[in-house]
């Protein structure tokens, strides 16, 4: 495994939409599963399976795409580098509560779904900073050149940062219309990204046919609370997919409705690329 992520850049970048898919990744180096308790299948449990593949019609659409190989289960790209669990790694001292570092899920997980342990006994210092330096610097530093970029080219930066859910994640959830949802959209209540994006993401997600809510269960983690700086137009949206849309969670294999929805994804791409076509003639300069 090299940087743990690649860039896939359109022939001809059209949009000042980036594409990100963060916890796709499942190329799981061989010294993390000689160390870990689980299973091979049960490890891929907190993978966002398969989103790197629905989404991957996105250079085609003019837009670039950064995607992770590495897997979540061995750094979380979509966590601060300073959230360092001390109930794994020797030598972190305890900070102020951080429930996501109490619930086993900093930067490097000490659990994947339902709270199962990966590992036997604790990580030492120099391996947790050795995966930060080798894959979550690496990969936010071309994420930020790629958002730079658009606002260099078009006058603005839209980042879609991609990623699916558990089925049962949206038992409590109800739709307006009382319909179960399907997609969530999260844009931090409003703080990361514009009314006028958020409305023209939904609405394309909507007029594929999928039920949308916002900001429940999900609101957005890392990415959107970093990058999402729409005074500055900066903008940045996660999208949460439901699983049971795609993929058997328990084979973790892609299922029947998989080439229907990546079908659906591709137009919804095409309409997302569109928001950010709004400054070609600058782009055009």
């Amino acid at each position: 495994m090299q940087a743990g992520y690649r860039v896939l850049l359109p022939e001809h970048r059209t949009t000042s939409v980036v594409f990100a898919s963060p916890h796709s990744g499942r190329d799981y180096p061989a010294a993390m599963m000689r160390r870990t308790v689980l299973s091979e299948r049960s490890i891929r449990s907190s993978e966002d399976a398969f989103v790197d593949l629905l989404f991957e019609d996105a250079p085609a659409r003019g837009a670039p795409m950064i995607l992770a190989d590495v897997p979540r289960a061995y750094v979380d790209l979509n966590r601060s580098a300073e959230e360092l669990d001390p109930a794994l790694i020797e030598g972190v001292r305890r900070g102020a509560h951080n429930p996501r570092v109490s619930s086993g899920l900093g930067v490097i997980p000490r659990v994947v779904a339902n709270g199962r342990t990966i590992y036997r006994g604790k990580l030492t210092r120099a391996d947790a900073e050795a995966r930060l330096n080798a894959h979550w610097h690496p990969y936010h530093r071309a994420l930020a050149e790629l958002l730079t970029e658009s606002r260099r080219v078009f006058g603005e930066a839209i980042l879609i940062d991609c990623h699916s859910m558990p089925h049962e994640a949206l038992d409590a959830v109800v739709h307006p219309n009382g319909l179960r949802p399907e997609i969530v959209l999260g844009d931090r209540f409003g703080a990361s990204a514009s009314a006028e994006i958020v409305d023209r993401l939904e609405a394309a997600f909507v007029d594929a046919g999928l039920v949308v809510v916002r900001n429940a269960p999900f609101a957005g983690a890392y990415s959107t609370q970093c990058y999402g700086r729409p005074g500055q137009n900066q903008h940045v949206i996660q999208v949460e997919i439901d699983r049971a849309l795609y993929m058997n969670e328990t084979t973790v294999r892609p299922n029947a409705g998989f080439a229907e929805l990546r079908a659906r994804l591709s137009g919804i791409i095409a309409e997302v690329c569109d928001i950010g076509r709004r400054d070609l003639p600058l782009a055009a300069e």
